[in-house]
């Protein structure tokens, strides 16, 4: 196996960013999520969607709601391919603007387990500290106990906030906000 990368996306990762994004949702949502809302996402138009917020993340625009300070994008890459991501910035939230936030972190399911996931939270953490964040938070769907784990065996806890969203064609999905001190 080639060995992993994680570095800044490029307009170029956009593609790959949605099949993970896609494959990722249709796995690990399973379940969690209405099946013919998951048969509906399609890499195509995720891929274009992803390739405007790479752009607008580059250029300083606001790439999310919440927040004018746009998010950025690390990819985590084997080869040519791209096998997982994740999003972080200012925190999107009204009531936690004054935090970092980890607004995704996928990885694409043939990867799971093999360290992918702690290589993206470790760059993100390094990241975020960069940006001057002492604290950050995220949310993860209720139910995704994989998740769960992973984000609590990164030091990670759920601060007790839940929020009900829609994402993805999804609606009431039920989300606990977990924190965690960065440095």
């Amino acid at each position: 196996m080639n060995e992993l990368q994680v570095r800044s996306a490029t307009a170029a990762d956009a593609l790959g960013v949605a099949t993970v994004h896609v494959d990722s949702w249709r796995d690990a949502y399973s379940g969690l999520i209405a099946d013919d809302v998951l048969d509906s996402l399609s890499v195509k138009q995720r891929a274009e969607g992803w390739s405007r917020w790479i752009q607008a993340s580059f250029s300083g625009a606001r790439t999310d709601t919440g927040t004018d300070t746009p998010h950025r994008l690390l990819v985590a890459e084997i080869g040519d391919r791209i096998v997982g991501w994740a999003s972080f910035g200012a925190g999107r939230d009204s009531e936690a603007s004054h935090l970092g936030e980890l607004a995704g972190l996928y990885v694409h399911p043939e990867f799971w387990s093999k360290m992918i996931g702690h290589a993206l939270m470790t760059h993100v953490d390094q990241e975020l500290i960069a940006e001057g964040w002492d604290e950050a938070y995220l949310w993860v769907l209720h139910g995704n106990d994989r998740a769960i784990r992973f984000y609590e065996q990164h030091g990670w806890y759920a601060d007790g906030i839940e929020k009900v969203d829609a994402a993805g064609g999804a609606s009431n999905l039920r989300e606990l906000r977990f924190r965690r001190v960065l440095c």
